[in-house]
């Protein structure tokens, strides 16, 4: 079956107000939404949201409906996307991406990797996180800094993608870790790039779709978690997300636009968490909090 995407053709800051609506709509229902830039000096953006070709007409009219108040002069234009591998695609001859003492990087660029780098080899695949993004980039520039300010035992990777920040965690620091993520496609695609990197044996994978589940609490609490998500889930999570932090624990919060930055920490100062350091990457923020 096609896959649709709906989007909106418009300005990058207007892109990333209907992003942050879009969200709000989609992310709980498991759609994938994004922004893209078509045009830097004319600055053309889409905002777009994907889904099936059985679920168009559902979601094309919650689509309109979230756009009505504020974007409703923006047009929804449609794209049939062909049935190929477009993550795969889209890595096609990407260099190799450096954040702090990690290096990511795919097979054919292992001769790439300098000595006293901290390696972790990601090809593409079904599961987002190749470090291309700034997202993925913010929380390995974060990871290195966090973890000389004290003694961590245990790691969280919620929302794991790829596995290349709990990979990371365990390459950095050996100490047990438990990565999930609610895409069953994205734990199998995590597991299998942690045997690549030889940590398998220090890393459990597991799909979870909430907090609920029994795994979190068989494994901590934690002294570090890593959230590399979006900022309304984040938001909603953080009561949760801090009842399962270790006394003194550590937090790296991600997928986080640079204007929803404010909103992100209200909601964990909130949970009595206090704010260490902002980075700042390509319209992105990775947030580092602690207790």
């Amino acid at each position: 079956m096609s896959e649709i995407r709906l989007f909106v053709t418009t300005t990058e800051k207007q892109a990333a107000a209907v992003l942050d609506v879009i969200s709000m709509i989609f992310e709980d229902d498991g759609y994938a939404v994004a922004t893209m830039e078509i045009d830097e000096k004319r600055d053309i953006w889409e905002a777009s949201v994907y889904m099936m070709a059985d679920e168009e007409e559902s979601v094309g009219c919650r689509l309109a409906d979230a756009l009505a108040a504020e974007f409703s002069h923006l047009p929804i234009e449609r794209e049939v996307l062909p049935e190929i591998d477009w993550i795969a695609k889209s890595l096609e001859g990407l260099a190799p991406v450096r954040a702090g003492r990690f290096v990511v990087h795919g097979s054919h660029d292992r001769d790439k990797v300098k000595t006293g780098e901290i390696a972790i080899e990601i090809d593409a695949g079904q599961a987002f996180g190749t470090g291309h993004h700034g997202t993925t980039a913010g929380c390995l520039e974060m990871l290195a800094s966090v973890t000389h300010a004290r003694r961590i035992r245990n790691v969280l990777d919620l929302g794991t993608g790829s596995g290349v920040l709990a990979i990371a965690a365990w390459k950095l620091l050996h100490v047990p870790g438990l990565a999930t993520d609610i895409d069953p496609i994205a734990t199998r695609v995590a597991a299998e790039n942690a045997r690549r990197n030889g940590v398998a044996a220090g890393l459990t994978f597991a799909t979870a779709p909430g907090f609920h589940s029994t795994t979190f609490g068989a494994h901590g609490p934690f002294d570090l978690i890593i959230a590399n998500i979006l900022a309304r889930p984040l938001m909603k999570m953080a009561p949760q997300l801090v009842a399962n932090l270790a006394p003194g624990g550590s937090v790296i919060l991600s997928g986080i636009l640079a204007e929803q930055r404010w909103k992100v920490l209200a909601a964990y100062n909130g949970q009595r968490l206090r704010h260490v350091r902002t980075i700042w990457r390509n319209g992105w923020v990775t947030i580092h909090l602690t207790q």
